[in-house]
């Protein structure tokens, strides 16, 4: 499977909202919510869709990162059950966290619901760490939420140096 990443606008609101209540039936976040975060320069959502297809969103994920800040937030992230299992849900992660490191964060926080096990391995696989638990995070099913952490090493790379 292959899909394309852009940046989503206010007009995929909507069909990133399909996706969040179909997918977190009881803790969606509401229309308004997510609007304001599409629209908000400090976040940084993109949107997965088939090159064939581009109206037909299958992932989204949100980051919270304002510029020169050394933290960020990863707001949510969600993959179409169809879509699932193929690497995209690691490839928005890691985009997120390049936007992250470009905007100076130096580590990565987000929340994982503690009965969703294969999400928390994909964070643990990418480096992200447990630093603790919200319990009862997630209402109404009072579920607890997992809070990982990944530090962002510096660039390694600097600019050459003009030689004699």
């Amino acid at each position: 499977m292959t899909w394309e990443l852009r940046r989503a606008t206010p007009a995929d609101v909507d069909a990133i909202m399909l996706l969040e209540t179909s997918i977190f039936v009881n803790d969606a976040w509401s229309t308004a919510m997510m609007a304001r975060d599409v629209a908000d320069p400090s976040c940084y959502y993109l949107v997965a869709f088939p090159p064939d297809e581009p109206q037909r969103i299958v992932a989204y994920a949100g980051l919270l990162a304002p510029r020169g800040a050394i933290e960020g937030d990863i707001q949510t992230i969600a993959v179409h059950p169809e879509s699932r299992g193929h690497g995209l849900g690691r490839t928005l992660v890691q985009t997120l966290v390049a936007e992250a490191r470009k905007r100076g964060a130096r580590e990565v926080f987000l929340e994982v619901r503690a009965d969703n096990p294969a999400a928390h391995g994909l964070y643990r696989s990418l480096g992200f760490e447990d630093v603790g638990v919200r319990k009862g995070y997630y209402q109404p099913d009072n579920v607890d939420a997992i809070v990982m952490r990944l530090e962002i090493p510096a660039p390694a790379a600097k600019l050459a140096e003009d030689r004699p």
